[in-house]
């Protein structure tokens, strides 16, 4: 008997029991390891979803800037990367190549993204990946003590001291942005 899709109240979209579990499984995971790492980080859980910084903006009600956005890339032969930049910015691919010394870069595919990091996006936190992943991190991102990210969960965000993303990811603090 297949499994009747259920509302999910989050993303207004349809989730079978399935997805609805990985998503709980998904947040677990995080909190679990950043208790094991020692990390003094919040996973804050809301009701509506947060999978934009636009959403994220509006639930927790401070600037932008405060919130960042980790999008994993491949280059061209299909390493990924990791960049984090504040929520007023993009990633420019264009730096990004630079800094990996890579012919080319682009955005990862859904499927890659939980398949290399364990999690959805929308969801995906700056840190606590499957596996390890190459990171940058543009460095506004550094200038503040809490930032804002994903929380493991389309309806959670992760608060953390932008100190200990570096720690964790071992990342390379370089500038990767564009307006």
């Amino acid at each position: 008997m297949p499994h009747t899709p259920q509302k999910n109240e989050f993303a207004g979209n349809l989730l079978s029991p399935a997805s609805l579990r990985w998503v709980i499984v998904s947040r677990e995971r995080l909190e679990v390891y950043l208790r094991k790492e020692g990390v003094n980080a919040k996973v804050l859980t809301f009701k509506k979803h947060t999978m934009t910084v636009e959403d994220a903006e509006r639930q927790l009600g401070i600037g932008r800037e405060r919130i960042i956005k980790s999008m994993l890339f491949v280059d061209e032969k299909g390493v990924p990367m990791l960049g984090i930049v504040t929520g007023d910015k993009k990633v420019s691919e264009k730096k990004l190549m630079e800094v990996c010394g890579t012919q080319g870069v682009k955005i990862a595919r859904p499927s890659a993204v939980k398949s290399l990091t364990g999690y959805e996006v929308g969801a995906l936190p700056p840190v606590g990946h499957k596996r390890a992943v190459r990171t940058f991190i543009d460095p506004k991102v550094m200038t503040f003590d809490r930032v804002y990210g994903g929380g493991g969960a389309i309806n959670a965000l992760l608060e953390i001291n932008s100190r200990d993303i570096k720690r964790l990811t071992k990342a390379e603090v370089v500038d990767i942005s564009e307006e």
